[in-house]
């Protein structure tokens, strides 16, 4: 997910009236991050990153 996702969605993200999704969790090998998409902004921040204990 990222930019292009939100493209994707919104079609143009410079033209998205809305307040776009909350914060979002991945799951991933080894971990998970939190993360919020900003459609106007054509943005993606990374917020928390978490790594699994080993």
């Amino acid at each position: 997910m990222g930019v292009r996702a939100a493209e994707a969605l919104y079609l143009d993200g410079t033209t998205y009236q809305g307040l776009g999704d909350l914060a979002q969790t991945a799951y991933v090998p080894g971990g998970m991050f939190l993360f919020l998409t900003i459609p106007r902004s054509e943005c993606v921040y990374i917020l928390q990153v978490t790594p699994w204990p080993a």
